[in-house]
């Protein structure tokens, strides 16, 4: 049995594959970032899924793309958590982007973004993936991501930057008291996912002129920081992967006009077309 799986911060999703490459079954586990969570967090989260703790001693392999797999020393360190549960698999472990470029069934070069929980950007030459920034994750990057946008209407809710109406609707649908706020910050696990479930509510509410300014000041940050460290950007299309890309579309479309960009197409949810890639080379 073959597991494909496409990890954020906040959700990964799962399909297990037959060695025909039909289908088994889809799960999903929280997130398996290994750069945010510890070891005992990442076993739990999978072995507590019946679904893949049930046919742990089936899997022969393993294919896992996922945020915080950037650096050799995160890989081994998931490697390690797959390991002790799937004794039988070999595991293959890669980053996010990856699975970006895979999802976008193209032989095209083009920038190739994430925008979910986290963002991150590479160049995709038409065969290989090339990046030249390190992601550092939520705290000092992930520009326009669902982690950042959180944290600026936090901010501004408690500057009171927000608008009145939009602040009373805000503390209506969150616990935005300061003991809550800091222990879910500084104590407890996955603060930038809790940062990305705040960030919702700019979503929801993009129709606003204070959101449509927060979003774009966000867009801005990430090509400019992002997509335009390529030399390539301004020749080939930018496709984004991610929910926040998603939602947001038509703002990037509007943004995307001030820079001379070229937007290629957004998917959502990667894992069906990396399913799919695998299951034709089982």
């Amino acid at each position: 049995m073959i597991l494909v799986a496409d990890s954020g911060s906040t959700k990964t999703n799962w399909i297990a594959l037959d060695e025909n490459g039909n289908t088994v079954f889809k799960v999903d586990t929280k997130g398996l970032n290994p750069a945010v969570f510890p070891k005992k967090t990442l076993y739990n989260r999978i072995v507590k899924k019946n679904e893949l703790y049930q046919v742990k001693k089936e899997v022969n392999k393993i294919y896992f793309y996922g945020a915080g797999c950037g650096t050799e020393t995160a890989r081994g360190y998931l490697k390690d958590v797959f390991g002790d549960i799937f004794s039988n698999a070999d595991i293959e472990i890669y980053e996010d982007t990856i699975a970006a470029v895979k999802s976008l069934q193209t032989d095209k070069p083009g920038i190739v973004c994430i925008l979910g929980t986290g963002s991150n950007c590479s160049y995709f030459d038409g065969k290989e993936t090339h990046q030249k920034i390190i992601s550092l994750g939520y705290i000092i990057m992930d520009d326009a991501s669902g982690n950042y946008y959180g944290k600026q209407i936090i901010r501004d809710y408690y500057f009171n930057k927000m608008p009145k109406e939009l602040a009373i609707k805000f503390e209506s649908n969150y616990d935005l008291s300061p003991d809550t706020i800091k222990e879910r910050l500084y104590k407890l696990d996955s603060p930038n996912t809790y940062l990305a479930e705040i960030g919702r509510f700019l979503i929801e509410n993009k129709k606003s002129d204070y959101a449509q300014n927060v979003i774009k000041i966000g867009l801005r940050s990430f090509i400019e920081n992002q997509i335009l460290q390529f030399e390539e950007s301004k020749k080939v299309p930018v496709y984004f992967v991610g929910s926040i890309a998603h939602f947001l579309k038509d703002e990037i479309v509007e943004v995307f006009t001030e820079y001379n960009l070229k937007l290629g197409k957004i998917v959502r949810h990667p894992i069906n077309t990396l399913a799919i890639s695998h299951s034709q080379n089982s």
